[in-house]
């Protein structure tokens, strides 16, 4: 900037300013009444109708679009269309001005990010919670993640009334215990089983595991068969009876060399004694976990993720289809996952079929951020599935 700026003299860049200014506001002398050129009047005027147009096709096609939307819902319940108030009312003619409604005073027009619907309302209008065997789900993270990682979510899901408890496992998020120090799996999912613990006798949950967090929720299964209603595993450890999650991963782990890069064995208690957690390498998160997801959330992970403990992931879970498998199980698959690649998943559902099996279509690792809304609707509707 300094050289470019040596360049030209003060006196010369003055002289610049003030001749942009005479091309932009002509003064009356050069033009009649200080009116600008014919044909340059007439050209901004179309160019204002031109953009006024485009805004109004496009206002006009979201609306169409909602209205479409809406109507087929309605249609398929076999239910009036629930208009609140006339098209006239809401798109008044230009000669009625008596039943016009007053204008924001905002001109901005609305995008597909900022619809007349948003599509967390079109999800949850036909969703009546008092049929629901439960609306309740319980959110539990993967490995390295906290509670934090399903803000969206838990935004979502309560917007549609559903409540919404999402929990930081021992030593994850914003509880202080040292990764370091957990030396088992109950340990590490204390804070899950304090919850459960404590709900009334006959409440239900819908547990919800990601990564990490599906082992997790299986211990959970086995422990809490009747408080658990369904479990959805979301790009997660899906483990049959005497697998540990290291076994799981040791079936593909020779092909996932980006994972080996981005793991750092943290060793506590000195190198000559086994590693006591793992952290991975902030400048491969996005290209491990986040891959598909927007830079915001990248930024928020790679400030709040911490390392796991390595313990729990070595230890082998005890299943017993009494327990574990009187739960109903769904599997979400996440196609573009660098970390549990879609194989790996599919070798996980196929050692232990779940009740049905769901793909989100463009989604990494962490479909919370990649896929919200799509992940959303996916839960919404495993939640009105009926019991069989």
């Amino acid at each position: 900037m300094g050289n470019l700026c040596s360049c030209f003299s003060p006196k010369s860049v003055r002289q610049k300013r003030k001749t942009k200014a005479s091309k932009r506001l002509p003064n009356s002398s050069s033009t009649a009444a200080g009116a600008l050129p014919t044909g340059s009047s007439n050209r901004w005027t179309r160019m204002r109708s031109s953009r006024k147009e485009k805004v109004q096709d496009a206002l006009i096609q979201e609306q169409a679009m909602a209205a479409a939307i809406l109507f087929q819902q309605h249609q398929r319940n076999g239910g009036p269309l629930p208009f609140d108030r006339s098209t006239s009312l809401r798109f008044p003619t230009s000669g009625s001005k008596k039943n016009s409604l007053p204008r924001s005073s905002s001109s901005r027009a609305r995008s597909l990010t900022d619809p007349l619907l948003q599509p967390q309302q079109l999800v949850n209008q036909d969703v009546k919670l008092d049929d629901l065997e439960t609306n309740h789900f319980v959110l539990v993270h993967g490995g390295g993640f906290g509670a934090w990682c399903w803000y969206k979510t838990i935004a979502l899901l309560e917007d549609g009334g559903f409540r919404v408890t999402a929990v930081d496992l021992t030593g994850s998020g914003i509880h202080s215990f040292d990764t370091n120090s957990i030396t088992s799996l109950p340990q590490y999912v204390k804070p899950v089983t304090d919850f459960l613990e404590k709900l009334a006798d006959g409440e239900k949950v819908i547990l919800v595991g990601h990564d990490f967090g599906g082992a997790c929720i299986s211990y959970m299964m086995e422990l809490f068969p009747s408080k658990v209603s369904k479990a959805v595993f979301v790009a997660a450890a899906m483990l049959t009876s005497g697998q540990s999650t290291l076994d799981m991963f040791s079936q593909k782990g020779d092909s996932n060399e980006l994972m080996r890069q981005a793991q750092i064995f943290l060793y506590a208690n000195g190198n000559d004694h086994p590693p006591t957690a793992i952290d991975l390498d902030k400048s491969l998160l996005k290209d491990l976990l986040f891959n598909q997801s927007p830079t915001k959330d990248v930024a928020l992970a790679s400030v709040s993720m911490r390392p796991m403990p390595f313990m729990p992931v070595l230890e082998k879970l005890s299943l017993s289809e009494k327990n574990y498998g009187s739960v109903r199980r769904f599997y979400i698959e996440t196609p573009e996952d660098n970390a549990i690649p879609v194989s790996l998943q599919e070798s996980m559902i196929n050692s232990s079929p779940p009740e049905q099996v769901f793909r989100l279509k463009g989604a990494d690792h962490s479909p919370f951020f990649s896929k919200p809304q799509a992940l959303h609707k996916l839960l919404v509707e495993i939640s009105k599935l009926p019991s069989t």
